[in-house]
């Protein structure tokens, strides 16, 4: 029983913990996620879980995205890439998923890159950046 209490411990002082990613299940931010809701064609229940699933698939491959791809900002356990246009199609066919299903995950992490870029004072360039690729966003 002590170890356990070491362990949590351990994790809380660990920089990159994110309590609030691990509980969600994904690393999209709560504000993103509301904005990407309201524009998706999915019902809003729905896409936490879209956002897990496609949280899982990106961290299987988090190490290649980190070879392949730009990382605009890795902050609080969660990296955010700029990625191909076509990425999302590529996941969601890889996920068996719709074109609506699609369209919400590159919703969400679309808002999240946007509000990362408010808060870093950054968001024209990204916004800039969106015209020609996505993004995605990873828990790590």
């Amino acid at each position: 029983m002590g170890d356990d209490t070491a362990d949590s411990h351990d994790a809380a002082d660990d920089p990159e913990y994110d309590p609030d990613a691990r509980e969600r299940g994904h690393p999209i931010d709560s504000n993103a996620l509301l904005i990407a809701a309201a524009k998706a064609s999915v019902g809003a229940g729905r896409l936490p879980d879209l956002l897990r699933r496609a949280d899982g698939y990106l961290r299987e491959r988090a190490d290649e995205y980190d070879r392949r791809f730009e990382r605009v900002d890795d902050e609080e356990g969660v990296a955010t890439y700029l990625v191909p246009e076509d990425h999302w199609t590529t996941v969601g066919d890889d996920l068996g998923l719709n074109r609506r299903e699609v369209d919400a995950l590159r919703r969400a992490h679309e808002q999240h890159l946007l509000r990362v870029g408010t808060r870093r004072r950054r968001r024209r360039e990204f916004e800039t950046a969106l015209e020609l690729r996505e993004a995605a966003v990873i828990r790590r």
